[in-house]
Formats: structure tokens, sequence, C-alpha cells
């Protein structure tokens, strides 16, 4: 069962691939100046996270307005991430959790999805300036997407 509202968010540390080569981000460098939106999803080149993170950066700016920086992780690779970004106009930050330590931490990864074993179940967390985890959803139906209106709620609400 996925971490819940509350909780102290997990740090981490995972890659993102950028033209400037892989790049180091990390959770806790947001806390005390922005709010942060961690979107786990199962897998790149698929057609709902292709629609999710489609859809996620065509209201970037919204975001940003609600002082928040949004992540995408899979457990894809950070170059197999960078590549769909590329042919699909992805633009939101995109972070590869290959190793599946985040995915772990937030108990959202699935035992066996379709014969694949540690994909990480479609969810959403809100984490708020301080580290705290203000939204929390996670799916057992790699179909269903988080409810975006409730994601800027919770934004706009801290």
């Amino acid at each position: 069962m996925a971490l819940n509202i509350g909780q102290k968010a997990p740090d981490f540390t995972l890659k993102s691939k950028t033209a400037d080569g892989l790049e180091d981000v990390t959770l806790s460098n947001n806390f005390g100046s922005r709010q942060t939106v961690l979107l786990f999803f199962p897998l790149a080149f698929t057609g709902v996270c292709t629609e999710e993170m489609c859809t996620v950066s065509g209201a970037l700016d919204e975001y940003v307005t609600l002082d928040a920086v949004v992540y995408g992780i899979s457990v894809d690779s950070p170059f197999a991430q960078e590549g769909w970004a590329q042919a699909n106009s992805i633009s939101a930050t995109l972070l590869s959790d290959f190793n599946k330590e985040a995915a772990a931490a937030y108990d959202v990864l699935y035992e066996d999805l379709i014969g694949l074993k540690g994909v990480a179940k479609r969810s959403a967390f809100v984490i708020n300036k301080e580290g705290d985890i203000i939204y929390s959803w996670s799916s057992e139906d790699p179909h269903n997407l988080p409810s975006f209106d409730e994601i800027k709620a919770a934004l706009g609400s801290s």
C-alpha cells in the first residue's frame, strides 16, 4: 500500500537525462523552497503513460504557478526516457528509478504486471515544502490516471 498523507516523503537521488548528459536530481533539494509532484508510471513508450506525461507537460505552467515542480518516475533507463520524451514532446522532468529504490520506498512496485516484476504502479504524491506527503494516490490498474484536478487542489491548499 502506498505511503499515506502525513508521512515524511522518503528522500531519493535519481538520474535524469538532459541534452547536457546525466544529472542527479535529489528530492530534498526542493524542501524549504517549493512543492513537489511525483508521478510514478509503469513504462515509457506505452499509451496510457504517454497520455499522462503529455497531459502534465501541457500544463506545466499551472504547476509552476502553484510553486511546484513535477517529476515523472519510472524504472526505465534515463536514455529510454529521453528518447520517449523527444518522440512525444514531453517536457516534464523524467527520473529513472532503474534500481527501483524510490518506488520501493513509496511502496508502489507491482510484484508482477503482465509478467514484468518490479514495475512502478501508476501513483501520484504531492509533497509540501516541509517534505510531508499532502496527497497520495495509487492504482492497481495501470490504465487509471490520477486526478490532475485533485493534485492541483492539494498544491493550492498548502
